[in-house]
Formats: C-alpha cells, structure tokens, sequence
C-alpha cells in the first residue's frame, strides 16, 4: 500500500517526537511517584500491609529505573509507529464529539482485549524459549517496587507496546473507528494497574477475594506471588484466566487476607491521602490534555 506524499500529521508528530516520549515517561514517572509517595507517607498502613519480608536494593531501584526509560523509548516508537498508519488511513481513531458511553464501551472492551492479549503473551515468555532473553529482566525484581512497571528487556517491551496499534489494526479492519478517548483512558488504567500490582504492600481494602462483586480483579497480592513464586498468576487486570487455565497461585487468597489488614482513617490520614491523590490527578489531566492537543 503506497502512502499519502503529505503526511502533515506524522510530520507533526516527527517534529515533536521528543513530546511523544516525554509523556510516556511521564505517565509513568507521575503514576510510580504517586505510588511511592503513598507507601512513605502512610509508612505504617504500608508495614502493616508488606507482602514479603525482603526489601528491594538501591541496586534494584536503580536498574527497574534504568531499564524503565529504554522501555518508554520503545513505547514512543509505537505511538509515532501508531499515528503514522492513522494518517496513513490503516488505524481508524478521532478526537471528534463523542458519546461518553461509546468511549467508556470502547475503554473496557480494550481493557478486556488487553487483559487477554497479556495473559497468553506472559505465559509465551515464560517459556524455556523465550524467558532468558525477553522475561528474565523483569524477573531480576523478585521484590517488586512501584518502579518495576516498567522494568522490561527490549523484546519484552516490544511485545507489551504491540498490543495498541495490532488492536487498533483489528478494530479497524472491522470498520470500527476508535475513540482517541477511549485510548487515552485505556493506557491510563494500564499504568496505574501496573504500578499497583507491584506496588510491593497490598492497596486492595480486606475481604476484596472473599467479595463477588469484586473478587475477579487482581490485587497487589496476586501479582506480587508471580514475582516470588514464578509459575503463577500470570494475568493483569483479573483473575480469570488464571481461573480457567489452573494457574492461579493455591495459597492466592490465604496470603492476600495475611496482609490485607483493614484501614483506619483518622482526619490526618485523609487530609495525606487526599493531599497525594488530588496531586496525581491533576498530573493525569494536563499530561492527557496535551496528547490530545498534539494529535487532534
């Protein structure tokens, strides 16, 4: 397929590719800081709620860091990689007046799809012939930090960044014109679920696995059992293809409930807690107002 001669878009973006890799490292930056902040902050709610004894090194922040900024190289590559075949008419998403709830239907259908896309990539990695040279990176933080999110090879973060333009690509051969939106609210969750699940100290209040309602979404702990134990708990987002394929850790819930210990908040403890929150949020807003600006 030959390309258009004026790209006016991709040039736009090519001008300011530096943007395009600022707010990936930022995103995460924003996302792990706030995370880590919470866990020096409330020290004691952190303590209470550690979910292993040993602590992460100065060596192993410094290497999730390190190798951190190499993945959010990779990942502006994909999103440049994605815009191009956007102006190129192969990827179909706008920025233009939307329903909130299309965009909200299209945001979990993408959760959902990433959800799965992740599990079976995961479980590809782990084995013989791929783990030494895409997984074991990550593997090196066997005490996770909020900064491991990001702590991947570069054929892993390959894999992980090839989820947004192969399913844009889907949706579109399906005659589905994405909602710029909706993107925006998926890589956002992705972020801050990543971060949670290696956040080290359990965020999920008590009795989370024990609730219906609730029980199938992932917590701190589940995640934190496939950094110490290695052949389980594969999934991301929720527990059911873990569920479905036998691979859930057995003691799952028995060590969530050892370090899930409920919350007491005291009028100081809110006043922290909001204090931190209302700062992550308006990092989220301005770093997303300007994507959007930049690629409308």
């Amino acid at each position: 397929m030959s390309l258009p001669e004026n790209l006016p878009l991709f040039d736009k973006i090519a001008e300011h590719m530096l943007d395009v890799m600022y707010f990936d490292l930022f995103r995460y930056i924003v996302t792990a800081s706030v995370m880590f902040a919470i866990i020096v902050i409330f020290k004691g709610w952190a303590e209470r709620r550690r979910i292993q004894e040993r602590r992460a090194k100065r060596e192993d922040y410094l290497r999730e860091i390190s190798s951190s900024i190499r993945t959010v190289f990779f990942f502006g590559i994909t999103t440049l990689s994605t815009l191009f075949l956007r102006e190129a008419g192969i990827i179909r998403f706008h920025f233009d007046s939307f329903p909130i709830a299309i965009m909200l239907l299209q945001a979990v259908a993408m959760i959902l799809a990433h959800d799965t896309y992740f599990y079976w990539m995961h479980r590809a990695l782990h084995t013989r012939a791929l783990y030494q040279a895409t997984h074991l990176h990550h593997h090196k933080s066997r005490t996770p930090t909020p900064w491991t999110a990001y702590s991947f090879s570069v054929w892993e973060a390959i894999a992980e960044a090839a989820f947004v333009p192969l399913y844009l690509l889907a949706t579109s051969l399906l005659g589905v014109a994405y909602i710029g939106m909706a993107i925006l609210v998926f890589i956002w969750f992705q972020i801050i679920r990543n971060v949670m699940g290696h956040a080290g100290v359990e965020v999920m209040p008590a009795g989370w696995v024990d609730n219906k309602w609730v029980g199938w979404i992932n917590t701190t702990t589940h995640h934190d059992l496939h950094h110490s134990t290695f052949n389980h708990n594969f999934g991301l987002y929720f527990t059911w293809w873990d569920r479905w394929m036998g691979t859930e850790h057995p003691q799952y819930k028995e060590r969530f409930r050892a370090v899930a210990k409920p919350l007491v908040v005291s009028p100081r403890l809110a006043e922290k807690l909001s204090v931190v929150m209302m700062a992550g949020l308006a990092s989220t807003v301005t770093l997303s107002g300007g994507l959007a600006s930049m690629v409308a």
